[in-house]
């Protein structure tokens, strides 16, 4: 592969997908190691800043998932240090990491995204369970891997989903439900790379039907006419771009019984273990994991002007 100069891999983390990211980071070092390159691991921890300046490296790979590591946090580090990175951006990693202002920013650019309440303590549940259809599903804003997330029918179940939800983070918001298929776009250096549509026995694809369970089905390819997929990819490409996304993300979406979609979340760190999206789709697309750790890696020095 070509040479990057020293290669450090961000993993580990102190957030609830800390083990996620360890195996994320993983991966990717083991990769890079059997291609030759100078690279070391780095499990972040309280004092990053003091973890970094302590080594020479030339070039981050960002394995990290949820906040510190995905949320602009680590970026503004890195910024700060005039070293390259992986993936988006300060201020897209922010965005997409808050799904209610990502939510905003999509309906105010005319994308099509579910209906939604940010709730409070405070909050009539009657009428929002309404408004909703006595259909939703609960999510903490900031958080990834599907953690703490649950899903609704009633005004009663709507407030005890919430104060689950508060665990993991102050900001909670409740969406409506859209009954259908699930797909996610990985798109890599600007391009949608092959739909993946998920199938799980699960209520909806949870924590643990993402990294545990045998019996989801990742459908490849996923069902959708050429013309329903090419107009997916084109949905996902905007709607990562409207929020500043860069290098590589994946985008959550659904198509309801009526063969509407509906964007759900944007994920500018998604997984990289062996029951990760974006290497599935970039092997469909005929590019190995090596090739995709490394074209990120180029994507990236390229970008920040290496």
């Amino acid at each position: 592969m070509q040479d990057l100069g020293k290669i450090v891999v961000l993993m580990g983390g102190t957030s609830a997908e800390r083990e996620v990211s360890l195996r994320s980071g993983g991966e990717v070092y083991r990769t890079l190691v059997e291609a030759g390159a100078n690279v070391e691991a780095v499990d972040i921890r309280d004092h990053a800043i003091h973890q970094l300046t302590d080594i020479e490296f030339d070039i981050a790979f960002i394995a990290l998932h949820g906040r510190g590591g995905e949320d602009g946090t680590i970026q503004g580090v890195l910024e700060w240090m005039n070293k390259p990175y992986t993936g988006s951006g300060v201020m897209a990693s922010a965005l997409a990491m808050d799904k209610w202002r990502t939510k905003m920013i999509w309906m105010a650019a005319g994308l099509p995204t579910p209906p939604a309440f940010l709730l409070s303590q405070d909050c009539n549940w009657n009428e929002i369970s309404k408004q909703l259809e006595e259909n939703a599903i609960v999510k903490p804003a900031r958080e990834g891997s599907s953690i703490g997330m649950r899903r609704v029918h009633n005004a009663e179940d709507l407030k005890a989903s919430y104060e689950f939800a508060c665990q993991y983070d102050g900001m909670v918001l409740a969406e409506r439900w859209v009954q259908g298929k699930e797909f996610t776009v990985a798109i890599v250096d600007g391009e949608a790379l092959p739909v993946i549509q998920l199938k799980t026995s699960h209520e909806f694809y949870d924590y643990d039907a993402k990294y545990q369970a045998n019996d989801t089905q990742y459908l490849l390819p996923c069902g959708l006419a050429a013309d329903e997929e090419a107009l997916l990819q084109n949905i996902a490409l905007k709607a990562f771009d409207v929020l500043g996304g860069q290098g590589w993300g994946r985008i959550d979406v659904m198509q309801d019984e009526a063969g509407q979609f509906w964007l759900l979340e944007a994920n500018t760190s998604p997984g990289m273990t062996d029951h990760s999206l974006v290497p599935m789709a970039a092997r469909a697309h005929g590019m190995s994991f090596t090739d995709l750790v490394t074209r990120l890696l180029q994507e990236a020095k390229l970008r920040h002007g290496g």
